[in-house]
C-alpha cells in the first residue's frame, strides 16, 4: 500500500499546498485550499466512497463538480471557477510529477476554462473625482488621508495597508518616491511623488500618533484585526465620503488605482512609464485600467500631426539681398554654388517629368564638383 493509500485526499492536497507556500503569497495559498475545499465537499456530497486519487474520474466527478460550480446560488463569476479550475489542476499536475502515478491523466482539460470576461476601465468621472478629493481634503482626518494617497499614487490597497512608516524615499535633486513593497505579483516599486503627496505622507505620520493602534503596527496606516479588517474600513471609509461628497455614484478603492492610470495617460506618461507607475508584469495588463475617450484620441491625433509636420519642414535657405553683400573670394563662391545646389535640388523635387529631374540632378553633381575644385583653391 503506497503513502498516498494511507492518507485522506484531505490530507494529501494540503500537503502538496504546503509545499507551494515557500513560493507562493499568502493569498494565493487561499485560492488553492478554496478550491480544494469546494471539490471535496461536492465529492463528500455525491460520491462519499471516492477516498484516493486513483478512484477520481474526469467523468463523473470533475465534469459534475464543473456543473455544479456552475449551478450554485449565488453563481460563481468566471473568473472564480476559471480561478479554481487553475489551482486544482496544478496541484493534480504537480502531485503527479511526485510519483502519484495512480492520478488517471486528463482530469481537468483546457477546454473546461470558462471564458474570462472583458472588463471595462471604470475610472470616476472628473466631476465625481473633484468632489471626492476635495471632501477627503477638508475632512483632514487619519482615514481621508489615507485615500488620498491611495487616489494620488494609484497603488492598490493591499500594497498600500502594508506601507511602513518610513516609505518616502529621498532620491537625490530633490526627487522623492514612495517604496512599494512586495505586492501582488511579487514585485516591488518607486513610486515618484511630487511635494503634494508628501504632504499627506506627512499628515499621516502626524494623524497616526492619536490612533490607538499606532503602538502596535509598524505601518503607516494603523489598523487592529490584519489587514483584512483594513480594507473593509477603508472600503466603508470611501462609501460615506462619496455620499457625503455628492458624488453620482459608490465606488470601491480600486477604481481609484483606475483614475489614477487614465489621468496620467492623459497627462503624457507612455504606456511603458504607466505599467512602470502600476506595477505591471505586461501592457496588456495596463491597458484594462486606462481608458481612451474620443477626446483622447481627438488631441493625440492632432498633436501627432504638428509633430510631422515639424519633422518634414523644407529648411529655409538664407539668401544675400544683393551680390554687394557677397565680399569676392573663394568663401562667397563656395556660399554662391551651396545656394545654387539647393535651389536646385527644391526645384527638381517639385517636378514630376523624370528626364527633366534626371538633368537636374546630373547638373547638381556638377555643381558639387566645381564646389570641391573651388574649396581647394583655399588649400593648394
Amino acid at each position: 500500500m503506497s503513502q498516498s493509500d494511507r492518507r485522506s485526499l484531505e490530507q494529501i492536497f494540503q500537503a502538496q499546498i504546503d509545499t507551494l507556500a515557500t513560493t507562493l503569497m499568502p493569498g494565493s495559498l487561499h485560492n488553492y485550499q478554496d478550491a480544494v475545499k469546494s471539490f471535496l465537499r461536492y465529492l463528500r456530497s455525491r460520491y462519499p466512497g471516492v477516498r484516493s486519487l486513483a478512484a477520481l474520474r474526469r467523468d463523473p466527478h470533475f465534469l459534475g463538480w464543473l456543473k455544479h460550480l456552475c449551478e450554485q446560488d449565488p453563481p460563481l463569476s468566471n473568473g472564480t471557477r476559471l480561478l479554481y479550475l487553475v489551482c486544482f489542476r496544478r496541484l493534480l499536475n504537480d502531485l503527479a510529477l511526485n510519483g502519484e502515478d495512480s492520478i488517471s491523466p486528463g482530469l481537468i482539460l483546457r477546454t473546461d476554462f470558462p471564458p474570462v470576461h472583458h472588463h471595462l476601465p471604470k475610472p470616476l468621472s472628473p466631476e465625481d473625482d473633484r468632489l471626492l478629493q476635495q471632501h477627503l481634503r477638508d475632512q483632514d482626518d487619519l482615514r481621508s488621508n489615507a485615500l488620498l494617497l491611495l487616489r494620488a499614487t494609484g497603488m492598490r490597497i493591499g500594497e498600500f495597508l502594508r506601507l511602513p512608516t518610513d516609505c518616502l524615499r529621498h532620491l537625490g535633486d530633490g526627487q522623492w518616491a514612495i517604496h512599494v513593497p512586495l505586492g501582488k505579483l511579487r514585485t516591488e516599486r518607486l513610486v515618484p511623488v511630487d511635494d503634494d503627496i508628501r504632504r499627506i505622507h506627512a499628515r499621516l505620520l502626524l494623524l497616526r500618533q492619536y490612533s490607538a493602534a499606532a503602538t502596535q503596527s509598524p505601518f503607516l496606516l494603523p489598523q487592529l484585526g490584519g489587514h483584512h479588517a483594513g480594507y473593509w474600513v477603508l472600503r466603508k471609509a470611501l462609501a460615506r465620503a462619496a455620499r457625503a461628497a455628492g458624488c453620482s455614484a459608490l465606488f470601491n478603492p480600486h477604481r481609484l488605482r483606475h483614475t489614477y492610470a487614465t489621468e496620467m495617460l492623459r497627462a503624457g506618461v507612455s504606456l511603458p512609464g504607466l505599467m512602470q507607475l502600476l506595477g505591471h508584469k505586461t501592457l496588456g495588463m495596463t491597458l484594462c485600467y486606462v481608458q481612451v475617450s474620443q477626446t483622447d484620441l481627438q488631441r493625440q491625433y492632432h498633436l501627432a500631426r504638428q509633430n510631422l509636420a515639424g519633422l518634414h519642414t523644407v529648411p529655409q535657405l538664407v539668401i544675400a539681398d544683393s551680390a554687394a553683400d557677397l565680399t569676392p573670394g573663394v568663401p562667397a563662391i563656395a556660399q554662391a554654388l551651396a545656394t545654387t545646389r539647393h535651389l536646385v535640388e527644391m526645384y527638381r523635387r517639385q517636378l514630376s517629368d523624370d528626364q527633366a529631374c534626371r538633368k537636374l540632378q546630373r547638373l547638381a553633381k556638377r555643381l558639387a564638383k566645381i564646389a570641391h575644385e573651388v574649396a581647394r583653391l583655399d588649400n593648394p
